[in-house]
Order: C-alpha cells, then sequence, then structure tokens
C-alpha cells in the first residue's frame, strides 16, 4: 500500500472538483453532466453507462473499459497515486450499491492518528459481473469472467471464472 494525505490542500480542492461533478450528475443525470463525469477519468472506453448516484473521490484514478454498466449508487475511492488506479475492464456489470474501496487507514491507532490514507490498486477484469451491494476492498484483482454475489465483501483475490459470495467472500464455483 501507498502513503499519501489527504489533508494536502490540492488533494482537498481535488475532491471537492470531483464532488461536485457526481452532485450534479446526481442531480441531472444529463449527457452534458455524464461527459463532465467520465473526462474526470484517467480513461472511460466506448458506450459506458453510469446510472445517478455515483460517488467518487478524485476520478482520476479510475480506468473503464468499453461497455461497462455501472449501476446506481456506486461508490468509487480512488486515489491520486498513479501506482494505486481502479481499473474495471470492458463488459464489466457492477451492480446497485457497489462499494470500490481502493483507500484505506492505518490500522495501529498511533498511526492513524497521523490522519494518514493508505491506497493499493484494484483490479477488475473483462466481462466481470458485480452483484448489488458488494464491497471489494484494496489491493483486490478480480479476474476475467468472475461473479461476485450480492452483498459479498472481497478481501481476497478472486480467480477467472469463478463464482465468490459471503462475507468475506469465499469461492462457491467454478463457472
Amino acid at each position: 500500500m501507498k502513503e499519501f494525505n489527504s489533508l494536502d490542500k490540492s488533494l482537498i480542492e481535488q475532491r471537492k472538483n470531483a464532488h461536485e461533478i457526481c452532485r450534479l450528475f446526481a442531480k441531472s443525470p444529463s449527457k452534458g453532466n455524464l461527459k463532465r463525469l467520465k473526462c474526470m477519468f484517467a480513461q472511460c472506453g466506448e458506450q459506458v453507462v453510469i446510472e445517478a448516484g455515483f460517488h467518487c473521490d478524485y476520478g482520476s484514478g479510475i480506468k473503464i473499459g468499453d461497455r461497462t454498466f455501472i449501476n446506481i449508487n456506486c461508490t468509487i475511492l480512488d486515489a491520486p497515486l498513479s501506482d494505486a488506479q481502479i481499473t474495471i475492464g470492458n463488459d464489466c456489470l457492477i451492480g446497485p450499491n457497489v462499494q470500490i474501496l481502493a483507500v484505506s487507514h492505518a490500522a495501529n491507532p498511533s498511526e492513524r492518528l497521523a490522519k494518514a490514507n493508505f491506497a493499493a490498486p484494484i483490479s477488475i477484469g473483462n466481462n466481470v459481473w458485480i452483484g448489488a451491494g458488494a464491497i471489494i476492498l484494496a489491493g483486490i484483482k478480480v479476474a476475467d469472467n468472475a461473479v461476485v454475489g450480492a452483498g459479498a465483501i472481497v478481501t481476497k483475490d478472486v480467480a477467472a471464472n469463478t463464482l465468490v459470495a459471503g462475507n468475506p467472500a469465499v469461492k462457491i464455483k467454478d463457472l
């Protein structure tokens, strides 16, 4: 995990800008507001659909492939670090109320008092379906064609062509 200071003035300003774009999109999910939202991302492919209620911290730490669908109330906590990006592949389905969280805090109480944030990359492969209410934690890789069941909390990498579910998520079966 890489450390960064989210209280840095320039990062506070970046978050304010991203939050305002997300707020405008939630209030009015017009083509213009969707375009502004997609322009924040490091990369956004063709035919990407994002439903209202989307939230992110910076946007610049997000890459989305082609033909991905992101349902309502998705939260992506990205970091302003190039080596801690969130990458979502082509043809993915992200269910409602999914959280993709590349940012975390120190578990050690004295370290946490310093207010440092830590970030690790998240990689979601191609043709992945993440069910409603699932949570993907920092540093996780979800390989191609995997399915993450609704409500799952993903704390370990998910192999290709598998279905995982539960808290913590465990392999249920091969697909």
